[in-house]
């Protein structure tokens, strides 16, 4: 009997061992996560990443929002069905739209969620809706009205805005005058009167009512159209992307040549602080020279530089892209590289660059751009640009949100879709 104890345990022992040996081996094991990539539209985009058309037929939706609860809002640059606003639910959370609303009777542009509040505009000013706990507006019929009566004179009339930390309302009020020119005198007007009104962002507060143009105080001028805006809540400071004027070889053939025309001037980002001057009309920014130029109504040439301390944009684009939001990326799902960075919806199409209608990207470091823009999403026009003779044009993005989920929305103001892109 000892024999045979002695014998048993032993093996009892290398057995245990082994099997340990073989559980350890199990559980250090790991599956690689086999990630799923879905693209059914036209739209192409970087490796890796997924992107649905979520809503579409929705006519003119210009800007776009996302409350804390997922819903999605968009405005309307015209009325669809007498509505201005849309509201989009996916109400048992799997990535369909379940349910879709309309309200307001003001089309605009700007549309923003706060953690109370969900503030629009109209193209003469900016309202609110007041939220509920659950985020969702508790009242669509009764907007409170936080400032009217801004300048309308239908070209460039926009008014998209945004909100710092401090409730401070900033709202763009774009020229309806390309380059403040006296077609009579055919010249810049001098001084440019625009500027007194329009041509720049003003300053209002979110917590004062029934405010009019006058509550308001001038925060930046010399911008065109500024239609991209927010408010950078990591540097604490207001950027927006501008319009370039047009018109050189059309009304100074001596001066600018057709593909001087195709390539000037910029389409610009700044970062503003008060009282800067980004230099419409007076000047443009020329993307080839990299130089703040003086402009053709006031005396200039194509070669004379302006030195009357303009501030210059930290980024600019190819000329006629038509910037028409901006969005600084805080989420988590995308790659590393994008953390920060400045998403960029451009509403129109360079002649010179044979490229239009996509989002860029523009990558940030410490709050300043730290490398090349380059195109995020694209294809939305449908076909290639660069054939001369073209196709039919299928969407123009316009608008930019980002999800609680670190997803990023686009809307588009031609086609009417909306479009999610995911990591």
């Amino acid at each position: 009997m000892i024999l045979v104890s002695i014998t048993k345990k032993p093996l009892l022992f290398i057995t245990t061992i082994a099997c340990a040996t073989f559980l350890v081996q199990c559980k250090t094991e790991t599956k690689p996560v086999v990630k799923t990539i879905t693209n059914k539209t036209i739209l192409t985009a970087p490796e890796g990443f997924s992107v649905t058309e979520v809503a579409k037929d929705l006519g003119a939706v210009r800007h776009l929002t996302i409350s804390k609860n997922g819903d999605i809002y968009a405005n309307r640059s015209v009325l669809k069905d007498d509505k201005a606003i849309v509201l989009l639910k996916d109400n048992n959370k799997d990535g369909a739209i379940d349910e879709q609303q309309y309200f307001a009777d003001m089309p605009g542009t700007g549309i923003l969620a706060t953690d109370d509040y969900l503030y629009a505009s109209s193209n003469s000013g900016v309202f609110r809706y007041k939220l509920n706990s659950d985020h969702e507006v508790i009242d669509t019929n009764t907007p409170e009205k936080i400032v009217d009566g801004l300048i309308d004179m239908g070209m460039d009339n926009a008014k998209p805005f945004t909100i710092d930390d401090n409730d401070n309302l900033y709202v763009t009020i774009g020229s309806w005058n390309d380059a403040c020119r006296d077609n009579d005198a055919k010249a810049g007007m001098m001084p440019c009167t625009i500027l007194d009104s329009a041509g720049g962002i003003w300053k209002f507060k979110t917590d004062k009512l029934n405010q009019t143009f006058a509550d308001g105080s001038q925060y930046a001028t010399g911008l065109k159209n500024a239609v991209g805006i927010t408010w950078n809540h990591n540097t604490n400071s207001l950027f927006a992307t501008d319009h370039g004027r047009g018109g050189f070889h059309n009304f100074y053939p001596e001066l600018y040549t057709q593909k001087q025309d195709a390539e000037l001037p910029a389409e610009t980002l700044y970062e503003l602080k008060e009282g800067d001057n980004a230099g419409w009309p007076n000047t443009y920014y020329d993307p080839i020279k990299n130089k703040r130029m003086l402009a053709p109504e006031y005396g200039g040439d194509g070669e004379q530089t302006s030195e009357d301390g303009f501030i210059n944009p930290i980024v600019a684009f190819p000329a006629h892209l038509g910037p028409n939001d901006l969005l600084f990326y805080t989420g988590d799902m995308f790659p590393e590289k994008y953390k920060n960075g400045a998403f960029v919806a451009f509403h129109n199409q360079s002649s010179a660059l044979k490229k239009g209608y996509f989002v860029a990207f523009v990558p940030f470091k410490n709050g300043k751009p730290s490398g090349d823009w380059e195109i995020f999403l694209d294809n939305f026009a449908g076909f290639d640009l660069a054939n001369l003779e073209g196709g039919e044009l299928k969407h123009r993005p316009c608008g930019l949100a980002q999800g609680p989920d670190g997803a990023i929305y686009v809307c588009d103001d031609f086609g009417g879709s909306i479009f999610k892109v995911t990591y």
